[in-house]
């Protein structure tokens, strides 16, 4: 399968479409093997993905480790993104900590689970307002300088940080959610892209599982499944939200195409410089998902969308009110 290439900001290419890799290690529900991962990883490089996406912080820590290992025969074919500035304390507990001391430290450690001599993008996973911007940005430009580091990126950051990083060592990509139902980003964040020519990362492409029209009302999640927190996936939000579904699933069928390769597509045709992220653990997934790259939206289709969706009010919020309130937006 071949995948079209798109190109961040700083000349950065990547697969069209990339693979999230945190859901393999935590959040949704049960947790596969690794073993069962790596050939996983491993396929979705044959069918042409070259951005994966981890953390240090996804597992915690076992996820770099696994996609170190999966990817680390095919090191020359992939980029690689992982984040900073998440830890854990002694008792568990997650902290920021984007101190440059502790940037420095981190990144040995990536390397080491990522099983690699550089990181290809690497993220503030969240802005830490206990360390000024201009101190990150200072801290990864020297990793770039020592060959650590390709590119500098930043997540759930706000415009004003944003610009503040850019200038002082130019950012790569921005990650932020984004889909069709969750556009906050159209207000600042893509035109400021845009002006800076940095590119967009969405996570969460496909509402974390909701646009595949695979999850309504009666779906139950397990216990340790973290959309049982999350507002929007009440039973009673999920029951109004169904409308959004039957948007993208009304556009597929005509199309000959998944509810899910349409929501891909759409996000696709907004920018030639976004770049989505949508995680699975499953290879039909992946497959279905890589081929909305191949899926054509028309201007009619976009403005048929466009109309529809305007109409549909989503509820219920993304995250619990101290989740959201640790975003930078």
């Amino acid at each position: 399968m071949t995948i079209p290439i798109r190109k961040l900001g700083q000349g950065l290419e990547v697969s069209a479409i990339g693979l999230g890799c945190m859901g393999m290690s935590q959040s949704y529900g049960v947790i596969p093997d690794t073993a069962d991962m790596i050939p996983v990883l491993r396929a979705a490089v044959d069918r042409g993905v070259t951005l994966f996406d981890t953390a240090q912080i996804y597992g915690p820590f076992v996820n770099e480790e696994l996609v170190g290992e999966a990817l680390a025969p095919v090191r020359d074919r992939v980029v690689i993104a992982s984040k900073f500035g998440l830890g854990v304390d002694e008792n568990g507990q997650q902290i920021q900590d984007s101190r440059p001391e502790t940037i420095r430290k981190s990144v040995e450690e990536s390397l080491r689970r990522l099983r690699t001599d550089h990181i290809d993008l690497f993220y503030q996973h969240r802005v830490d307002p206990n360390v000024p911007i201009e101190d990150v940005a200072g801290a990864v430009k020297d990793l770039i300088a020592a060959g650590k580091v390709r590119h500098f990126g930043l997540s759930e950051a706000g415009v004003q940080t944003i610009r503040r990083a850019h200038a002082v060592h130019p950012v790569t990509a921005v990650q932020s959610e984004y889909s069709l139902w969750w556009r906050r980003p159209e207000e600042e964040l893509i035109p400021t892209l845009e002006e800076l020519g940095i590119g967009l990362v969405p996570f969460s492409p496909l509402g974390k599982g909701f646009l595949t029209g695979a999850i309504d009302e009666k779906t139950s999640f397990t216990a340790n499944d973290f959309r049982n927190i999350i507002p929007r996936f009440s039973p009673e939000a999920r029951k109004a939200n169904q409308a959004m579904v039957d948007l993208l699933r009304s556009i597929a069928e005509r199309k000959g195409a998944t509810p899910a390769q349409v929501a891909l597509a759409w996000l696709l045709a907004q920018k030639p410089w976004i770049v989505p992220i949508p995680g699975s653990t499953k290879l039909s997934r992946i497959e279905e998902n890589l081929g909305a790259a191949k899926l054509e939206l028309a201007p009619a289709d976009l403005a048929q969308i466009e109309a529809a969706a305007s109409k549909i009010e989503v509820q219920g919020a993304r995250y619990p009110e101290a989740l959201e309130a640790r975003t930078g937006l």
